[in-house]
């Protein structure tokens, strides 16, 4: 036993000690001598054998020892190991997919470290790709979040190559979500509609709250400077309509949830009430009454009624019906005279309306007010068109007219008014009308009249391509934009486009439609608008060309292998290809029939016999009424032919049995005469660097005698076979020599009986004195059995064929080269395929020994 002397220095301190390493690996019996006391410890060494230095971790109880003043030539330092720290840098323990995770871990050492990382107590081998420093005492680990795999708690340790191997740190859990988080928006209140100066409340809700700052989008814009969970609009104004939705970031390089649902906020300015004079005038005489009415559309709205931007006081000759709708002036004077109007109020919300428009009543004692009418009633009107204006007094007769159009008066004194508009004219008409010197009424209600240059159509193409086929279809369509009651004209190369069976049009011309394309519809096309019932057209649009072919296009198809036979589990891929135009979707045929097969590649991973056909394919476009096909590709044709199969043999044979402990395996493919070369598999497992149809079993290179397949491999096509059945070799040796033996027993058995015979024919012949009637010889000799054809052989009395097949069935150990075996186990089933005859082959080789 060994016995060296060291000198032990600790880990905080170098205080020498004195002491005694015994034994060998992987202890040590320290016995250690600090001149006061003696310590008899067990330490675990380092690799490194007892006479040399090595690094030995030690606890802290040697802090209690005296150091001694004798020291041995040789040295032993031993180091308490350290604990190291792991710390999460994140501010969160739980992340998302692809979120970041930073691990941090140290010791509180300055010598050079590396660190293991642990997560579930199983090592990470693939974290050097995560290290993002790699300090003397400590490393950083980024986890990014790609799956819930991430999730468990991590740890880590710290290695030196001399001080050894630290214990396990602190364990930190990591939970990783498996997907990211979406936020919910809320909105208080959740009206269907608001008004300017109402509030709103959002709230951006998480279910998992930790470390979010939130951002939040009007309209897909971000609204700046707000990052907290909830967002208050103090005073709606209508800019603040649209879409709201939120999402939350968190961590330096952010991680971004998902967006919120997006929720609609409409806030549009109050419904402006509508004051209307439900009396014949508004300008009446003393003690003449007056109706006003303010119309309100929605519900839930009161009215209040102003003159001159007052609320109207309590007054006798003032009566409200209708919840205040409905304004009376019963008995008019003169200061009911004024401009009246309403307001709408929400109730119980402190929504107010703007004021309505006004209407003007005024009480006078006989002067009337002249009233103005348009013809035709339309406010937009058309550079060319005429318009009729016509003022007029109930009131009397004798009137002059006065016209007047943006507070200048006109020259026209008629009562009518007629101007062919152009574009000038656009402005306010009012009149008046005067009588005498004195007299004269209040100006009329004015009348905004607009006129605006005739607009020119919009030309478009609803079909997807410029450019078409004979026999395909294309819509054209002219619109006028904001605009109503227009017909449409149409031009080809200038010149009218009729209709006929290829051509046919729209409603008010709207659409042209070519059902049937030719070349004879090339060509530029515009199209000019006519407004209905009144004489008013526009110029022709810019001209849209039309580009038609002269035939249709024909499918190309293509073929990857080229090969026309093929083998069951090849790969084929077909490409269609059309190089004119475009939006074509592609069809499939194999041998007339549609396939199920979208997009221009098709491809068959693993061919089998259904796949033999002819294929084609075709290109179509349009919609379901309209479809476009091109002319079919050529035909290519696939042949698929069954996969030679590959057979294993035995080449052992019977008389080899004795000699040898080996089997002989050959591997041949059925029905062909090419050159092949062969894989052999173990258990399923490809045997490396055999590629002979030979392959030798022997119980050196299969101990536990498995199962083997082969497979052929050839250059050409095909490539490869299928793979042999399973030859199992288990105790196949034993069983066959069991068989021998039993077969010898037999043979020995047949001879003992013939001999027997013999003898007894001896010892019991007759003597040549006994008298009687002699007795046939019941064992012949071999002369006589010679010369006699129907000497029955004793043995075969008894040991027939039938009788050694009963003795099979029965179990009996009886065995000839032609008696089958019976069978107790499925590994056994294997001797049942053999025979006991002399094989065909000159090697004395059985025909098969597969399951």
């Amino acid at each position: 036993m060994q016995k060296r002397e060291y000198m032990l220095t600790s880990w905080f301190a170098p205080i020498p000690f004195r002491f005694t390493v015994t034994g060998s690996q992987p202890q040590l019996n320290v016995l250690i001598d600090s001149g006061v006391t003696s310590m008899l410890m067990d330490i675990v060494p380092t690799s490194a054998p007892p006479n040399e230095n090595k690094t030995i971790y030690v606890t802290s109880m040697f802090r209690n020892i005296f150091p001694t003043s004798e020291a041995s030539t040789e040295t032993q330092t031993v180091y308490e190991p350290p604990v190291p720290s792991l710390q999460l840098q994140s501010n969160w323990w739980d992340v998302f997919p692809f979120e970041k995770a930073d691990f941090v871990c140290s010791v509180n050492s300055s010598s050079d470290w590396s660190f293991i990382w642990y997560r579930n107590g199983q090592r990470l081998h693939d974290v050097d790709q995560n290290v993002s420093s790699n300090l003397s005492n400590q490393a950083a680990l980024t986890i990014t979040a790609e799956s819930q795999a991430e999730s468990g708690m991590y740890s880590c340790k710290a290695h030196h190559e001399v001080k050894g191997e630290s214990i396990l740190s602190n364990r930190i859990e990591l939970k990783v979500y498996a997907n990211k988080p979406k936020p919910m928006l809320v909105l208080n209140p959740k009206l269907q509609k608001m008004f300017p100066g109402e509030s709103v409340t959002f709230q951006c809700v998480m279910d998992v709250p930790s470390g979010w700052h939130y951002m939040w989008y009007h309209n897909d814009k971000q609204i700046p400077g707000s990052l907290e969970n909830s967002f208050r609009i103090i005073s709606l104004t209508v800019s603040d309509s649209g879409r709201y939705h939120c999402k939350a970031k968190r961590g330096q390089n952010p991680f971004y949830t998902e967006q919120s649902e997006t929720s609609m906020l409409e806030v549009s300015e109050p419904p402006t009430p509508t004051v209307k004079l439900r009396t014949s005038w508004s300008d009446v005489f003393q003690m003449e009454s007056v109706e006003l009415t303010c119309d309100v559309v929605r519900p839930n709205w009161t009215v209040t009624w102003h003159r001159n931007g007052v609320a109207l006081q309590e007054d006798p000759a003032l009566v409200l019906s209708f919840g205040g709708t409905l304004l009376n002036i019963t008995c008019a004077s003169r200061a009911h005279g004024g401009r009246y109007a309403c307001k709408a109020h929400l109730k119980f919300r402190g929504v107010s309306s703007d004021f309505s428009n006004t209407t003007s009543v005024t009480v006078y004692e006989n002067i009337p007010k002249p009233s103005l009418s348009k013809y035709p009633v339309v406010t937009l009107m058309y550079v060319g068109e005429t318009v009729t204006f016509t003022c007029k007094v109930d009131v009397g007769s004798g009137w002059v007219y006065h016209w007047f159009k943006d507070e200048k008066k006109l020259v026209a004194t008629d009562k009518t008014l007629r101007i062919k508009l152009s574009p000038h004219d656009g402005g306010i008409y009012w009149c008046k009308a005067t009588r005498g010197q004195r007299t004269a009424t209040d100006i009329s209600d004015r009348m905004t009249q607009e006129v605006l240059e005739i607009p020119l159509p919009s030309l478009t193409r609803k079909s997807q391509w410029a450019d078409v086929f004979p026999t395909e279809s294309v819509t054209l369509s002219c619109t006028m934009v904001n605009s109503s009651g227009w017909t449409y004209m149409w031009h080809r190369d200038n010149r009218v486009i009729p209709s006929d069976d290829a051509v046919s049009f729209g409603p008010d011309g709207a659409t042209l439609s070519i059902h049937s394309a030719s070349t004879s519809h090339k060509g530029q096309y515009c199209c000019w608008g006519k407004l209905k019932d009144r004489a008013v057209s526009s110029n022709c649009t810019s001209g849209m060309t039309l580009m038609v072919y002269d035939n249709k296009p024909i499918a190309k198809l293509g073929q990857d292998p080229e090969d026309v036979v093929m083998h069951s589990g090849d790969s084929v891929s077909y490409s269609c290809h059309i190089n004119q135009s475009s939006g074509w979707e592609y069809v499939w045929y194999q041998d007339d029939t549609r396939l199920t097969v979208s997009g221009n590649n098709y491809t068959i991973p693993s061919v089998d016999k259904t796949n033999t056909g002819s294929y084609k394919c075709e290109a179509v476009r349009g919609r379901t009424t309209s479809i476009f096909k091109t002319e079919q590709s050529q035909a290519l044709r696939l042949q698929v032919e069954e996969r030679p199969s590959a057979n294993i043999m035995v080449l052992t044979g019977w008389s080899e049995v004795f000699s040898t402990d080996s089997l002989v395996l050959m591997c041949e493919v059925k029905g062909s005469e090419e050159m092949w070369t062969f894989k052999w598999f173990k258990e399923g497992q490809w045997i490396m660097n055999s590629s002979s149809d030979k392959y030798t079993v022997t119980p050196q290179n299969d101990p536990a005698q498995s199962q083997y397949i082969c497979q052929g491999i050839h250059s050409g096509r095909p490539s490869y076979s299928q793979r042999s059945d399973a030859l199992a070799t288990k105790n196949l040796l034993l069983k066959r020599r069991v068989l021998l033996s039993i077969s010898g027993c037999i043979l020995f058995g047949i001879i003992a009986v013939f001999f027997g015979c013999v003898v007894l024919r001896v010892t019991r012949r007759k003597a040549d004195h006994d008298e009687g009637p002699e007795e046939a010889e019941l064992f012949l000799t071999m002369a006589q059995l010679k010369d006699r054809d129907d000497a029955p052989c004793p043995l075969v009395d008894y040991i027939t064929d039938e009788k050694l097949n009963d003795l099979a069935k029965e179990g009996a150990d009886v065995c000839s080269e032609e008696t089958p075996l019976p069978v107790t186990s499925p590994d056994d089933q294997v001797v049942t395929t053999e025979s006991c005859e002399k094989p065909p082959s000159e090697e004395g080789a059985l025909v098969s020994f597969q399951h």
